[in-house]
């Protein structure tokens, strides 16, 4: 099992470099070649996902070493979808580093296989941290649009424009998707604690926190269909709403330690 995360990891990580180097240097064949490489990691990162799946005889999602382990195959996963249907190559330069990090991430936490805890033997339980996985993962990777878009907005060329458009609307149905997928995990939550502690809600740290990253995207929506903002002041908001996610995900565990501090 090891074994396969390494190699995982490994692959990642070459496919970041050569991805980096080939953009840096305008080497095609490195651009080229670090797709495949890439496309080859997200399929090994199944295979290690799956297969600890079957050894621990439950969903692969029940602690933080699990958990960031999904969100970086999530990450990987929309960027392969849009990569596909939108032609939007651009976006790997973002996305592929951004998926090294949270495996990075995964990296650093215990990876013993545990029994579920009685807290989370629920069939809740896939609903609200698969949910998570999407949500945050189309959150990060919105975020790397936004990145992208600030950049090529400095150097304001005519195809600039063209590609400018597509990621002002693809960040916004990115947004919408994660904030669908984030109000699911809210609100199954809400009915999963009712079912564990009697309450639905208890003002646990992560509940807040998710709370808070609900409201920051609810804002971002309005913004964005109401008032008709876009352009590089919504992408700049999209870029900081990123490391509120990464609280909300990793920091809380850490610092705010509570009833979510197994998860």
């Amino acid at each position: 099992m090891k074994v396969l995360f390494f190699l995982t990891f490994i692959l990642y990580a070459t496919a970041v470099i050569l991805q980096f180097t080939g953009t840096a240097f305008k080497k095609e064949k490195l651009l080229k070649i670090s797709w495949p490489v890439f496309l080859l990691a997200f399929a090994v990162h199944l295979v290690f996902t799956a297969a600890r799946g079957v050894v621990a005889g439950r969903i692969p999602l029940s602690n933080q070493f699990e958990f960031a382990n999904a969100f970086a195959w999530g990450v990987a996963l929309m960027l392969i979808v849009i990569r596909r249907r939108m032609k939007a190559d651009w976006l790997s330069v973002a996305a592929m580093p951004m998926t090294l990090l949270v495996l990075t991430y995964a990296a650093l936490q215990p990876m013993e296989i545990h029994d579920l805890m009685p807290a989370l033997r629920s069939a809740w339980f896939g609903i609200h941290i698969g949910s998570a996985v999407l949500s945050y993962a189309a959150f990060v990777v919105a975020g790397c649009i936004g990145l992208r878009y600030i950049l090529l907005a400095k150097k304001n060329t005519e195809d600039g424009e063209s590609r400018l458009r597509q990621m002002d609307y693809l960040s916004y149905r990115l947004v919408a998707f994660g904030f669908l997928f984030l109000t699911v995990v809210i609100l199954s939550g809400a009915i999963w604690a009712e079912q564990a502690w009697s309450a639905f809600w208890t003002w646990d740290p992560k509940e807040v926190w998710a709370l808070i990253t609900w409201i920051i995207y609810a804002v971002y929506l309005h913004l964005r269909l109401r008032s008709k903002r876009k352009g590089v002041v919504m992408a700049w908001f999209l870029v900081i709403a990123v490391p509120v996610v990464f609280f909300t995900f990793a920091g809380v565990n850490t610092l705010l330690p509570g009833l979510h501090s197994y998860g």
